[in-house]
């Protein structure tokens, strides 16, 4: 039977800029108009309140859509970041600033069409630090958005969804949605002492659960903060990748340090999915060397092919 809903025929090529802590150059805006990348998604922590990389980056001349980290408010959100802030908070508010740079493209608590690509993009809680606990950052949800709960953040991440003009939603985040298991190598997993639980976002996972749930098609959902380096281990890297069994792909894309340089090299990452008819067909992890050519390509998800029987 043919679906009535409208389709996404055109393949759709995306970057997706992992935690950038500080780590951004004018290298990183040609690199992504050599990748001809139809949509940028940054998942935050562009450093400590970082104002000039952000500004940067708002500049770029291309579609984009960005979820700001806890490390964009390092010095804002909590009472011990208050105490080592270096500049007067009295006089500057670099959270405010952040925002007003990048204007619609942060789509943290909010949400952007794009309708010559047919599809929304759906942001998660800004400013995560992960977890299921409304704690230390509760006093700056309150002054910042009036949001003074965990069940007032769904409420108002789901009311995105409800609102979205397209049939095709891509999620971004800082952090990622709780279910993606609680080892200490999954996508969200906790790995600091003591190890092991789910630190996904609740309310951002209830967002993602109700577009589902409404029929939508959602092809990606994709986050940062837990870097792809484990702490309590070095023989391996965190989860990057799963899928979920409506078809939905969750991607990591903290891959920090996102610059390496050596005395005659440098590289660069960048996680690229192609999107094509409301459904992720490939992701990698791509690193683009100091010519701005692809050096190394890792697929995480390449879509199965599905033969046609005969007879």
């Amino acid at each position: 039977m043919t679906s009535l809903r409208p389709q996404t025929s055109k393949a759709i090529r995306i970057a997706v800029i992992g935690d950038v802590h500080d780590q951004w150059e004018p290298a990183d805006s040609a690199a992504l108009a050599q990748l001809k990348v139809d949509l940028a998604l940054f998942v935050g922590d562009f450093g400590n309140e970082a104002v000039e990389v952000v500004r940067a980056i708002a500049a770029l001349d291309l579609p984009k859509a960005a979820v700001l980290g806890n490390h964009d408010a390092w010095f804002s959100a909590t009472e011990w970041g208050r105490k080592k802030c270096p500049y007067n908070r009295q006089l500057e508010d670099r959270v405010q600033q952040q925002l007003d740079l990048l204007g619609v493209a942060h789509v943290g608590y909010s949400k952007l069409e794009l309708p010559w690509l047919n599809l929304t993009v759906v942001g998660g809680r800004p400013f995560s630090w992960g977890g299921s606990k409304w704690k230390h950052v509760a006093d700056f949800y309150q002054q910042r958005y009036s949001i003074d709960s965990l069940a007032a953040s769904t409420a108002y991440l789901r009311s995105q969804v409800e609102q979205a003009n397209h049939e095709t939603i891509i999620f971004v985040g800082h952090c990622g949605p709780a279910g993606l298991g609680a080892d200490p190598e999954a996508p969200c997993g906790k790995d600091w002492n003591p190890v092991g639980g789910d630190y996904g976002d609740p309310d951002f996972a209830a967002a993602i659960a109700l577009a589902q749930q409404r029929g939508k098609q959602v092809p990606l959902v994709t986050f940062g903060h837990m870097h792809h380096r484990l702490r309590h281990r070095q023989d391996r890297l965190r989860q990057r990748l799963v899928q979920d069994a409506a078809g939905t792909v969750y991607l990591n894309a903290a891959s920090v340090p996102r610059i390496i340089k050596s005395e005659t090299t440098c590289l660069r990452n960048f996680s690229l999915v192609v999107v094509e008819q409301g459904e992720v067909v490939e992701a990698s992890l791509v690193w683009l060397d100091e010519t701005l050519a692809i050096a190394s390509q890792e697929v995480l998800y390449s879509r199965p092919v599905t033969s046609l029987s005969v007879g």
